[in-house]
């Protein structure tokens, strides 16, 4: 699991790319949680598209971003998911805390 972090003015995007599992989810969120902590941005995305696989590990990995964001009174947008991975995270309440966005939604709102 690889994760790429794009920080500009108020926004962080975190890319995630591979397996996000219960050996790699530790080591991503470091990786967020240090750039976050340093920019204090308003808003984190968080971009599934080059995601292989996830187990409920991703799950964990995005509430506790949120937690993380919520400190500094930002907000958070889960982007480029599968539709069943839009289903399960919807399931798990995130759409609650974040805008989950399918990737046909991203080139919907491009065109």
């Amino acid at each position: 699991m690889n994760v790429t972090i794009e920080a500009s003015g108020n926004l962080v995007v975190a890319y995630l790319i591979g397996e996000l599992d219960h050996h790699s989810a530790a080591d991503v969120r470091e990786k967020i949680d240090n750039v976050v902590s340093y920019k204090k941005p308003e808003r984190l995305i968080l971009d599934f598209k080059n995601i292989t696989f996830m187990d409920s590990s991703g799950i964990g990995l995005v509430m506790g971003r949120y937690r993380l964001i919520q400190n500094y009174k930002g907000s958070m947008e889960i982007r480029n998911v599968t539709p069943h991975t839009k289903k399960i995270m919807e399931l798990a309440g995130l759409g609650r805390i974040a805008e989950i966005k399918e990737i046909k939604d991203i080139k919907e709102t491009e065109e």
